[in-house]
This record gives structure tokens, sequence and C-alpha cells, in this order.
């Protein structure tokens, strides 16, 4: 299971931990995993290109973990942007995402 843990200090998310795997399908056929990875790929690349200051990442063989630097509007709204599609994903995979 894509396990997604926010934190958040105030109205401003501080940091996202995305850990596992979906296990929807076998290693290059899993569109759970696909859609997730594309998904924060995506959120990452725009937020880098917008100011490579407004974020941190860290890809481990755990997983991935973004530390939001900045709290700025753009920054958060994306953030927000990509919980959401996440949320949306575990609306139709509850057995292989979890976002909390």
């Amino acid at each position: 299971m894509i396990k997604v843990r926010i934190t958040k200090k105030g109205a401003n998310f501080e940091k996202i931990s995305i850990l596992g795997h979906a296990m929807y399908d076998e290693y290059g056929k899993d569109i759970v995993c696909s859609a997730a990875s594309s998904i924060v790929t995506t959120t990452i690349n725009g937020l880098l290109a917008i100011d490579r200051e407004s974020i941190n990442y860290l890809v481990s063989n755990k997983g991935l973990t973004i530390t939001i630097l900045s709290t700025d509007r753009t920054t958060q709204v994306l953030i927000r942007n990509m919980i959401n599609l996440l949320k949306e994903l575990e609306k139709n995979y509850k057995g292989n995402v979890e976002v909390k």
C-alpha cells in the first residue's frame, strides 16, 4: 500500500511522505503506482520550475519525502492540489493508497 503522510503547521503544509508500493499489479504494470508517481513528480517539477527554494525532497529506498520550505500561496496551492489528486486516487483504490 502507498501511504501518504501529511504534516501541517497551522494552515500550511510542512512535510509530505509517500511510502510503500501500491501492489495493484506486477512491476511495470501497476497503474496505481504509475498514477501516484505521476501526480507527485509533476507537482515537484512544477514547484521547482517556479521557485527552486520552495521545497526540498529526498528519495530513498523507502519512498519520497517532500519538505515544504515556502508558505507562499502558489506553493501551498500546488501541494494542496497534489494531496487532492492523491485522495481521489485513494477513493478509487482504497486497498492500495492511504492518505492521512
